[in-house]
């Protein structure tokens, strides 16, 4: 640790400058989606070339694209389907040999679908066969000499023995492909009555109709007030290329998107996300005891944002011109805004209640731990005791969806280490029984050199264990010292960007400044000790 004024003033600064950049929201480019913006190559957009250019130079060393530090095999699949769909139709000779690489990542992440804990990322079911379609109408997997991903995806394809024909359907029905069409039908056969329009949180995936489901689209109502479908780049593009063509709006959408991100071709999964950087980061900094009061003062334009914001019965959702709204930012916010003194409807949080949890928005396939953490955190805030029986549905809920009866995973974050700490943090002297488990397991899963992560370790998962071990500390409970003085040295020494995404979107993405503001609260939490 260096001089301690010091080094608390160095912190200080930091957080201040962060309170200056928060906003819109800034996040990593994504292969996803800049392989969505790759195909407005087909109207002669400058920033589909661009995007080509971007996929050309983000190819991982297996051949295929998503998160470079791990493989999170949905993540990795559906990353590459898009890349190499994009360049497929719009690349040149120099992409021959990307894609036959390519064809080896495919097959290596198909096969390791189930190893992933956290399991799909957003609307994989509905995208992924539609990709398949595409790559394969390509004839990208055509090639008979790979027997080995050709059989995963479509057994029996190559026979020539027509006694087999009858065994090859039903084998075709449990491939990969046959499995997620199988998902994608009955998916689509649930959704809403009538078709999805920007009220249902469907539109952030609408990509997911392909070119031959647009039928289920609202075309005339399925736009933000931004230009965009869902605030999602992705989505916004099939909407400019197969719904609306070359629709004006949602090109400068994307185009504002583009120039936001930089120079170099990329888009990130979703923007804005102006009430997520906002409440995240707040609510990291909030745990910290006695912020100075330029800290506050920078604070209070972020407050009165989410404020203004607020939908009294329903919330907020991740940006203030989002149509949806969900639990998740509306009980973080909620939490947030009581914390610094604001005054909210307690009845927007409980909106979201259902017989055994609280959900996240309608029409959902299944519910979130994050959610119903932070939902428990916002009950409290508003004064709940631990005896309600909202409480005691959540502390429940919570119970039964452990592992090893110590921690959590969630469908929102890839590490468990994110819904862990939060646990911990909101439920400490609230509902001891889950969070002594959850404190020991944190203690037991350190590296040896300080750090923690599930795939790797990482700033943002050591910074999450830290805030939970420090709160919990803070709260006279025992915790050895030598474990929180590895954790804050190995933090100070790896704190700065870029960070791996473990973030789940519609692929793993990076909200950089709101890691920055849990790795800043965990240091300034330390530095308080």
């Amino acid at each position: 640790m260096r001089d301690g004024e010091r080094y608390r003033m160095d912190l200080l600064s930091q957080v201040k400058g962060l309170l200056k950049d928060i906003g819109p929201g800034r996040m990593e480019s994504t292969s996803y989606d800049t392989a969505w913006i790759g195909r407005l190559v087909e109207l002669d957009e400058p920033i589909g070339f661009q995007a080509i250019e971007w996929l050309r130079e983000h190819q991982l060393p297996d051949g295929g694209w998503g998160a470079r530090e791990f493989q999170y095999h949905h993540d990795r699949l559906i990353c590459t389907l898009a890349a190499i769909s994009a360049l497929g139709r719009w690349g040149d000779d120099r992409d021959r040999t990307r894609l036959d690489r390519a064809r080896l990542a495919l097959d290596q992440a198909a096969r390791g679908l189930s190893a992933d804990m956290v399991g799909e990322t957003i609307g994989f079911e509905m995208i992924g066969p539609s990709l398949l379609q595409e790559v394969n109408e390509l004839g990208i997997l055509r090639r008979k000499k790979d027997t080995r991903l050709n059989e995963l995806l479509f057994p029996g394809r190559y026979t020539q023995n027509m006694a087999l024909v009858k065994e090859n359907s039903k084998r075709r029905q449990n491939s990969l492909l046959g499995r997620l069409m199988s998902g994608r039908a009955a998916k689509l056969e649930a959704l809403p009555k009538g078709r999805i329009n920007r009220h249902y949180t469907h539109a952030f995936s609408a990509e997911m109709a392909g070119t031959d489901g647009i039928h289920v689209l609202d075309l005339e109502h399925l736009q933000e007030s931004n230009g965009s479908v869902g605030h999602s780049p992705s989505a916004t593009a099939h909407f400019a290329l197969y719904g609306d063509k070359g629709d004006a709006s949602a090109l400068a959408y994307l185009r504002r998107i583009a120039q936001r991100q930089g120079a170099d071709g990329g888009i990130p999964d979703v923007a804005p996300f102006d009430v997520f950087e906002r409440g995240w980061t707040l609510w990291n900094l909030a745990l910290i005891e006695e912020l100075d009061e330029e800290v506050l003062k920078l604070a209070q334009r972020h407050l009165d944002f989410l404020e203004a914001g607020w939908h009294p019965g329903k919330g907020i959702g991740f940006a203030v011109d989002y149509t949806p709204k969900d639990s998740d930012c509306t009980s973080l916010t909620f939490e947030v805004l009581t914390h610094f003194g604001r005054t909210l409807d307690v009845e927007a949080l409980l909106h979201y209640e259902e017989g055994e949890y609280f959900r996240c928005f309608a029409h959902e396939s299944n519910p979130s731990i994050s959610v119903n953490i932070h939902t428990l955190g916002g009950l409290r805030k508003a004064g709940f005791e631990s005896e309600h029986p909202a409480v005691q549905k959540i502390a429940s809920f919570m119970r039964c969806t452990r592992f090893a009866e110590s921690f959590w995973f969630d469908k929102w974050h890839a590490s468990p280490y994110y819904p862990t700490a939060h646990a911990i943090i909101v439920g400490n002297g609230y509902i001891d029984d889950l969070i002594e488990p959850a404190v020991n397991w944190l203690l037991d899963t350190q590296n040896a050199d300080g750090s923690w992560g599930y795939y790797l370790p990482t700033a943002e998962e050591t910074a999450y264990s830290l805030q939970a071990l420090l709160v919990f500390k803070r709260s006279g409970k025992s915790v050895p010292k030598d474990i929180i003085n590895r954790g804050l040295t190995w933090l100070q020494e790896h704190m700065q960007p870029p960070y791996p995404p473990l973030w789940i979107g519609k692929c793993l993405y990076t909200p950089t400044l709101v890691i920055r503001s849990a790795i800043f609260s965990a240091l300034m939490l330390g530095a308080q000790e």
